[in-house]
């Protein structure tokens, strides 16, 4: 559920430049979070903190980490789909809190930064770093069931999104925070949608939203596989369209077969198929991963373990 709750009924112009350019130690770290390992991933982004100390970009990569972490271990099937459902905060251990309270830190800090560099460049890569900040903030929120949390760091993430594309139309990336927020806002329900006409959240729009994650998968650099894993998750969730979802997931399974929720989805999309010879085949995949989170491990293997019984 990345960036929950994010984008606006404009129809920005088609991407093609890429005005995203990513160090090398940024992509390294990516790599290993979509690869499974995002562990691996913190030093590198806090290296990158390090060498850049007024950059946001260490700590919104530091956030994508821990994100993958959180939304790992809290995975679990219900209604036959797999996903990091709403949790209640009452039910949350220690540790977690801690874990949150670190995550939710790091997103400040990158705000922070990006508006500081506002302040005195208005680049259009700072407003898609701000953007992402509060995305980062939107999807714990999301996560706990918090919607009025959730609405103010979406609508002023979208703000972001917007001020980037204003700035530079070509930027992928900020088409993908705008496509998520379309998507998420139109396929809310009715008691969200009643708190978005008290709160005065701009209404989104689905297929718009579509349209905005492609361009942002096909032409995106920092939010590429953000962009293709959330339209295939979002597909399958809203629009029950599990060809579609497997087809634009397929890609990421292929690329990055180390990382347990790719796998997962994969399999959920190919049991909806009747594919269950496939689904069994990436289950017990995921299920036999080395996976060097001691929670997303357990989890997966948990996860794998469940839905095998219940297609046998």
């Amino acid at each position: 559920m990345f960036a929950a709750f994010l984008a606006v009924a404009l129809a920005a112009p088609a991407c093609g430049a890429q005005s995203v350019v990513l160090p090398a130690v940024a992509s390294d770290a990516l790599n290993k979070i979509y690869s499974g390992d995002p562990d691996a991933a913190i030093p590198l982004a806090q290296e990158l903190q390090r060498q850049r100390t007024d950059d946001p970009l260490g700590y919104l990569i530091e956030g994508e980490a821990r994100w993958s972490i959180l939304y790992c271990a809290a995975c679990e099937i219900k209604w036959g789909m797999v996903d990091a459902w709403k949790r209640d905060r009452n039910t949350i251990a220690a540790d977690s809190e801690s874990a949150n309270a670190t995550y939710m830190a790091v997103a400040d800090k990158a705000i922070d930064l990006a508006q500081k560099r506002i302040a005195t460049s208005n680049a259009a890569i700072d407003h898609l770093y701000a953007g992402m900040g509060y995305a980062l903030k939107a999807r714990l929120y999301g996560l706990h069931a918090e919607g009025r949390a959730v609405a103010r760091a979406g609508v002023s993430a979208r703000q972001e999104f917007m001020k980037a594309l204003e700035i530079d139309p070509q930027m992928a990336d900020a088409q993908t925070g705008l496509g998520l927020y379309n998507y998420y806002v139109d396929s809310l329900s009715a008691y969200v949608k009643v708190l978005r006409f008290f709160m005065g959240i701009p209404a989104g729009n689905k297929q718009l939203g579509i349209q905005q994650l492609e361009a942002g998968e096909k032409d995106g650099v920092l939010l590429k596989v953000t962009a293709r894993f959330h339209l295939a998750k979002n597909l399958r969730n809203f629009d029950f369209d599990y060809a579609r979802a497997e087809g634009t997931l397929a890609p990421l399974v292929e690329q990055y077969p180390q990382n347990p929720t790719f796998l997962l989805l994969y399999a959920n999309l190919n049991w909806e198929l009747g594919r269950t010879a496939v689904a069994e085949k990436f289950l017990r995949d995921a299920n036999n991963l080395t996976v060097a989170n001691p929670d997303c491990a357990a989890r997966a293997r948990q996860i794998a373990s469940e839905f095998l019984k219940t297609i046998r």
